[in-house]
């Protein structure tokens, strides 16, 4: 491993070494294990991956393993990832670098790296708790190196060390990063092909991972609204900064605007990386100020939501909320709800309110929503349930159902900040809420058409 330093140096605090040990002179290949960054360019931990094997000589080979007990995802879910794979498939091929693609019952890593005498597994990282569990597991099982890397935050997570408490804070933390972060990654060329062992089994890229899955939730469909892959995201990049980068300022609260980019589910799953984002914003024919604005948004406050989840073991529950929320909320829990709803009518939007039922009808039936209403479908679910903590659990159950961008720190900080005050400050006192930010119907129409943003979700369920 010792020869491998120099390589690791050029990755920063991107790099962490979960398993050590002596490298095999007889090894076949370098493992680059795909988890979390379901892409085959501008991915650190892929580039880092390639490194390795041209130093030591050896190919590399791409390895996606899928499971039906993915971490609260259903078949909405894996409609999209599947829709990547054929994406990640050909990008390797361009890099030189072999794909091969497994699914449950034989997605075992530890077996593939046996039966391809690997010299070392390299992969990626999230701060969700399954699938850092899968890592550390794979860190005990494997007989080989395992290393992964920060691949898909501009800033390595690590460097922040600790919680960080408002956007204001984290900040300028980041800035002072990015002129060794926020830079391209290099996509290098594996320089010797991969030739797989005969016999090793690898499903085709556009085979149906899914298929006699007895396991997977099938409650939730596919929807049409995204396409999943690399490919895809990238073309709605484009249109982004082409067409709606320049308006972003003054449209991207507007729910009944297509104002924003739509890449979140494409970040959620690795399919774009947050460099291709950024530096495409950078070099965009746009006002300054619109790219500011987007890029506080792609890397401040999505980096702030990694780095809740990263730090603060208690991201999907109630227990996160800072102390003087817990208070006011506590203050507040016996006050008269003007109504309450049960998770049944919520989740088949059967309340009073036209607004929130678009939004709820919105996830259902697009599997996303515009994070305006996302902030106000969250305070309404606690002005509505009979707890704060009900509400929370709630809030995270449709939004890890419904949303492909679902699972994933940006949804749960948002909850975090609608529902527990995260990252804000107290407010004016008033019912129910104490002093978390309260956010209303009329409130809501005076930033934006609301009744054409009704009209717009309910022509996508005719």
């Amino acid at each position: 491993m010792d020869r491998l330093n120099s390589i690791f140096a050029r990755y920063g605090d991107r790099v962490t070494v979960r398993r050590t040990g002596a490298l095999d002179p007889n090894a076949h290949c370098v493992v680059y294990w795909v988890l979390h960054a379901q892409r085959a360019f501008d991915n650190p931990a892929l580039d880092l991956a390639v490194d390795i094997a041209n130093s030591l000589g050896l190919p590399v080979v791409a390895f996606f393993g899928l499971v039906p007990y993915y971490p609260k995802a259903n078949l909405r879910h894996f409609r999209f990832v599947q829709q990547g794979i054929p994406d990640i498939a050909a990008d390797c091929a361009r890099r030189n670098i072999g794909f091969v693609l497994r699914r449950y019952p034989e997605e075992s890593l530890i077996n593939f790296c046996i039966e391809t005498s690997a010299a070392l597994v390299v992969g990626d990282e999230d701060p969700l708790r399954e699938t850092e569990a899968w890592r550390d597991k794979a860190a005990k099982k494997l007989r080989i190196p395992l290393i992964t890397v920060d691949a898909d935050v501009i800033v390595p997570t690590r460097l922040l060390l600790k919680e960080q408490y408002s956007a204001r804070i984290i900040r300028p933390r980041l800035r002072r990063h990015f002129e060794q972060y926020l830079v391209a990654p290099a996509n290098p060329m594996a320089r010797v092909p991969w030739n797989p062992p005969p016999a090793l089994h690898s499903l085709s890229p556009d085979f149906d991972i899914t298929a006699n899955w007895r396991d997977l939730d099938t409650s939730v469909q596919p929807v049409d609204t995204f396409r999943g892959g690399t490919h895809e995201a990238l073309r709605l990049l484009r249109e982004f900064v082409t067409t709606k980068l320049a308006l972003y300022p003054r449209r991207h609260n507007r729910p009944e605007y297509d104002g924003t980019s739509r890449l979140s589910p494409y970040l959620n799953r690795g399919q774009i990386g947050p460099h291709t984002v950024a530096l495409a914003v950078q070099q965009a024919d746009a006002p300054q100020s619109a790219k500011d604005d987007f890029l506080d948004q792609l890397i401040t406050w999505r980096e702030l939501a990694i780095n809740f989840v990263h730090f603060n073991p208690l991201y999907d529950s109630i227990e996160c909320a800072p102390n003087w929320a817990h208070r006011t909320l506590a203050t507040h829990s016996r006050d008269r709800r003007p109504v309450v709803y049960s998770r049944d009518q919520l989740e088949q939007a059967e309340t009073h309110d036209a607004l929130w039922n678009a939004a709820q009808r919105q996830g259902i039936h697009a599997g996303w929503m515009h994070n305006y209403m996302r902030m106000y479908w969250a305070k309404k679910i606690l002005e509505w349930s009979p707890s704060p903590a009900v509400a929370y659990q709630t809030a995270v159950y449709l939004n890890d159902k419904y949303f492909l961008d679902g699972g994933d720190p940006n949804g749960y900080a948002g909850i975090a900040w609608s529902i527990a005050g995260k990252f804000d400050r107290p407010w004016f006192d008033r019912p129910v809420f104490g002093t978390v930010r309260y956010m209303s119907g009329p409130a809501a129409e005076k930033k934006f058409d609301t009744h054409r943003y009704i009209e717009q979700v309910s022509s996508l369920m005719e």
